[in-house]
């Protein structure tokens, strides 16, 4: 009788376990190619498994931050240009937009992700700093996501960079006056309820007439706030990276429609002519081109820390 017991308690335990799953064909990782064929291959066309092998070799084989900006951000020539391409999904679902994108860029994805990736040795550690630079304090979502450039992302990450504009300009340089009402933005374009003080500050840039003579000034890796004109309003309509040409000419390295490119800033300001005289032609009311602003990426980086991610729907110490 005993024996009969075990035998179906022995049973009835072998019907309760099963196989282990077997995990599907996609998800196997797949042999690995030889580094040498990755690092020939466009960053927007390596996965992120591909990425991550491509960062560790940028960091243990260029120890200058300011060429392992260059090189990453120009293996990505050629990426295709999205515009409004990154959100808080699925962290947060006010849309379906992803929290980081290896295949297309926007001028800001560009040179965030271009930064995180020179400041990291992993994917892990690429994908924190990418969210350490995007948002205040590192603290994921719209309402804390750096939206506008001057007031917001300039200010935000200075212990990356530091506005040097001013410096470039000289004392009678231009300057403009730029307020910002965050939770009227949050509102209206992310119906998002977010209680922020209107915020109003001083905005000093380089004339496009003379970013010819203090050109020598600026460094590899810079960061570019391209300024704009419309009725009176200036604000940064674009951003970019500082390059060194072959013979240490400056060049613009940034993402634009159609694609990522490099160009001397005097073809960047001959495109823009071209386009605004365009649009005078045509009797179109658009943006016009009036300088640039200047952030001199810091020699000395110490990367704060990011602030405690709150817990979505409790007031804080809840």
């Amino acid at each position: 009788m005993r024996l009969a017991c075990l035998l179906l308690a022995g049973a009835a335990l072998a019907g309760c376990a099963t196989t282990p799953p077997q995990l599907p064909a996609s998800a196997v990782p797949a042999v690995e190619r030889p580094l040498a064929d990755v690092l020939t291959t466009p960053l927007y066309k390596m996965t992120p498994r591909e990425a991550s092998r491509y960062i560790a070799h940028m960091q243990a084989s260029e120890p200058d931050l300011r060429k392992r900006i260059a090189a990453i951000g120009r293996q990505n020539l050629g990426q295709p240009y999205s515009l409004h391409l990154l959100g808080e999904f699925p962290y947060q679902i006010h849309d379906e937009l992803p929290l980081f994108s290896l295949k297309e860029s926007d001028c800001v994805v560009f040179a965030e992700h271009t930064y995180a990736m020179a400041l990291s040795q992993s994917w892990e550690e690429f994908f924190w700093m990418l969210q350490r630079i995007r948002y205040r304090d590192g603290v994921i979502g719209v309402a804390t996501r750096n939206h506008y450039t001057e007031m917001d992302w300039n200010v935000q990450n200075r212990w990356l960079v530091t506005d040097v504009s001013a410096e470039l300009a000289g004392t009678n340089g231009p300057s403009y006056s730029q307020t910002v009402d965050r939770s009227k933005f949050l509102r209206t374009r992310h119906h998002t309820i977010a209680d922020y003080p209107v915020e109003s500050s001083r905005q000093a840039f380089v004339p496009k007439e003379g970013v010819a003579a203090i050109a020598a000034q600026l460094r590899e890796g810079d960061f570019v706030n391209v300024i704009s004109t419309r009725d009176g309003e200036f604000w940064a309509s674009h951003v970019g990276l500082v390059v060194l040409g072959p013979n240490g000419e400056r060049h613009l390295l940034h993402s634009q429609a159609p694609q990522v490119r490099e160009e001397t800033f005097d073809s960047f300001i001959a495109r823009a002519a071209e386009r605004e005289a365009k649009n005078a032609r045509e009797g179109k009311r658009g943006q016009v081109l009036a300088g640039f602003k200047f952030l001199r990426l810091n020699e000395q980086i110490t990367v704060p820390p990011m602030a405690p991610q709150p817990r979505p729907g409790r007031p804080a110490g809840a």
